[in-house]
């Protein structure tokens, strides 16, 4: 594994890389946040926030939600993977939300986990983003550079990635860390074709020798 030294060399270049690294999800409050990070679950943001544009604007609050029929919601936000579940899992979120918090967003860890459908990472998004608690979200993309480039091993968990970066990273990059490397795995290294001849990262990461020793 890498030192915090080399660590936070490493995300001083993805910020040089992407420094307006943000949450890419459209939302105009706590509500509309965790559920635009539920409904992104296996799915792109562009995605979601295409759906969401209009979601959005038929439904305001959790009530609204329970107002109408589950096969209505689930036509509502069909384009996206996981629709069923995802509708099923929102209006068991709102009637939470109503019977346990006057329809408020909780801004606990423990208490986000109690919501269906919200887990450690949209918990971890939601804090971090929407109520600027210094937190690591471990998606799909994090895991992978993590992993590329030292910070884990190959056969971490998600938790075991998550704490592992915590410990390698100042807490209070934490949150900024997070869409720093959402950005570098998104839009440079990548699951296919990675950007590997003109990564700035390249020297350290041995996946990236591996990908381009196996190319040539």
């Amino acid at each position: 594994m890498v030192s915090k030294k080399k660590a936070a060399e490493m995300i001083d270049v993805m910020e040089e890389l992407f420094p307006d690294a943000h949450c890419e999800l459209n939302f105009k409050n706590e509500f509309e946040l965790v559920l635009a990070v539920l409904l992104s679950a296996q799915t792109t943001d562009k995605s979601v926030n295409k759906l969401t544009a209009t979601l959005f604007e038929k439904y305001k609050t959790p009530q609204d939600y329970l107002n109408v029929t589950l096969e209505e919601l689930e036509q509502d936000i069909k384009t996206i993977g996981l629709y069923r579940s995802k509708a099923k899992n929102i209006q068991a979120l709102c009637r939470l939300l109503l019977e346990e918090y006057n329809g408020v967003v909780p801004n606990t860890f423990e208490e986000l986990v109690k919501l269906p459908g919200v887990g450690r990472k949209t918990a971890n998004v939601v804090l971090s983003v929407g109520f600027d608690v210094p937190r690591i979200a471990v998606d799909t993309h994090v895991d992978r550079i993590s992993k590329r480039l030292g910070f884990a091993k190959a056969d971490d968990t998600v938790l075991d990635v998550e704490h592992k970066l915590m410990r390698l990273i100042k807490e209070e990059r934490w949150s900024k860390s997070h869409h720093l490397m959402i950005f570098f795995g998104r839009y440079h290294c990548t699951a296919k074709n990675p950007k590997c001849e003109t990564c700035p990262l390249f020297t350290s990461c041995k996946e990236g020798k591996r990908l381009i020793k196996k190319v040539k």
